[in-house]
């Protein structure tokens, strides 16, 4: 037999041995009460008849939403008769509203007819529509929607036929679980994908809530709001997200975070949410060095809203917050989230790190707000291109210099210096022109320090030129 023959027949023998060894794991699992065991599946696998349970609980969410149609200018040129419509309105002037359609999935948890989405799926549309396992289209209501979690509540009424999916415990789950995910991808109804939860309390950058559950089952647009089962059957995530350049990333949001505030998004259509006022990151080994730190543990106070419940407290930018209500602070996300899940107007108590010496404070904690955004506009200047970024000067009569170019490869775009970013201070020095960025980056030896306003948020960043 040739070489080529025989790695062939080996690679094809392999993937017979694993998928039998596999599925010989699976008939092993003992079976929890209403499950299935090897003699009730008969030639089905557990999966197929997880599936078939969940269907009625799993829904199609369509949904609608009116976009006005820009105009396009005519050309000034002759045209023939009948042509010019084709360019639409004349002078730029809108053309009428277009309906656009989307699809997402959802589930059933009450028997009442609310089902769990998420929020993208819903957010800013005119209709909703959900799509039964039999066919039948209802109209469906928002009830909530928290875009901090991308989750939502949606209602249908009066319909018959439909059955609560059970809901997990998602800290039960391990890497390495099967799991499966049901959904409607690109439309295609009731499509179940099987694979293993491959890792938990994943960060993709969303929001400062971020936890989500990782696993390979394939996800595709469509699929989000869509049920995360494990091999009972009980929803353990909701489908949100995934990676456009692998189908086997997918992102979920755990179901214990969702049981959370389901039951507020029902009662308020909001989540309300405790504050403190104040900005935070992680510490880098750089930033801590420079704060004369021993640890990288904690969250370094980056900004204070002024006013603010930790204003107020006397909490300072470049404090290191360590502890919150006895609890230590280990990695940065655990902040705000206990933050979040205090209660409006409760006391807490805080220990931070100020200028080497550990501190107490309380402060009492007020309700989040819904964030605005905040455009930078720079005044037109000559910039001074060092460490290879350039500055202009805004013009606005306060400290802080806009960045307006990064080139990649040098030390600004390695600190994770971007266009449209204010520069405050530098190594703790109020900026208020060029020149003083200049001198300090001038006499700067072991890097610098800079406090960088970034949107509605000021953040530190440790610029250093010999990298």
């Amino acid at each position: 037999m040739a070489a080529s023959a025989r790695t062939v027949l080996a690679l094809v023998m392999g993937g017979l041995v694993g998928a039998v060894l596999a599925w010989g794991i699976v008939r092993s699992q003992p079976a929890p009460d209403g499950g299935l065991s090897a003699q009730s599946a008969g030639i089905h696998s557990p999966f197929a008849r997880l599936a078939e349970r969940a269907q009625t609980g799993v829904v199609n969410v369509h949904t609608r939403k009116s976009v006005v149609r820009p105009g396009v200018s005519v050309p000034d040129v002759p045209l023939p008769p009948g042509f010019r419509g084709f360019f639409g309105r004349q002078g730029g002037e809108s053309g009428p509203p277009i309906a656009v359609p989307s699809l997402g999935s959802g589930f059933v948890i009450s028997s009442d007819g609310l089902i769990v989405t998420n929020n993208h799926v819903v957010e800013g549309v005119d209709r909703v529509q959900v799509v039964l396992s039999d066919g039948k289209q209802v109209d469906a209501t928002i009830v909530g929607q928290d875009p901090q979690t991308d989750l939502a509540l949606i209602r249908v009424e009066n319909v018959e036929g439909i059955e609560p999916l059970p809901l997990g415990d998602s800290e039960e789950i391990l890497p390495g679980d099967w799991v499966v995910a049901i959904g409607n991808p690109f439309g295609l109804d009731h499509t179940v994908t099987v694979g293993i939860v491959s890792a938990k309390n994943r960060d993709i950058g969303h929001g400062p809530y971020d936890d989500y559950i990782q696993t390979d089952a394939a996800m595709n647009p469509g699929n989000s709001g869509g049920p995360l089962l494990n091999m009972r059957g009980e929803v353990v995530g909701i489908n949100a997200a995934i990676n456009p350049e692998a189908n086997t990333i997918g992102f979920a949001v755990p179901i214990n975070l969702a049981k959370e505030i389901l039951p507020e998004l029902n009662e308020k259509g909001r989540v309300t949410r405790g504050w403190l006022g104040i900005g935070v990151q992680p510490l880098t080994p750089e930033i801590a060095k420079a704060l004369g730190l021993e640890s990288t543990r904690g969250a370094l106070v980056s900004q204070i809203r002024p006013g603010g419940p930790a204003d107020v407290a006397g909490i300072e930018r470049g404090d290191v917050i360590v502890a919150y209500r006895g609890e230590e602070i280990l990695e940065l996300r655990s902040l705000p989230r206990a933050v979040s899940a205090t209660g409006v107007g409760e006391e807490v108590e805080l220990e931070l790190i100020r200028d080497g010496e550990r501190r107490r404070v309380e402060a009492r904690v007020g309700e989040l707000a819904e964030p605005r955004p905040v455009a930078v506009r720079p005044r037109e200047a000559p910039g001074v291109r060092t460490y290879g970024f350039d500055v202009r000067e805004p013009g606005t009569g306060g400290p802080g210099l806009v960045v307006f170019a990064v080139e990649p490869g040098n030390a600004a775009a390695q600190a994770g210096l971007r266009p449209g970013d204010v520069l405050l201070e530098a190594n703790r020095r109020p900026l208020w022109a060029i020149a003083d960025l200049a001198e300090v980056l001038e006499g700067a030896e072991n890097g610098t320090l800079l406090l960088v306003q970034r949107g509605e948020t000021t953040v530190f960043v440790m610029i250093d030129r010999s990298r």
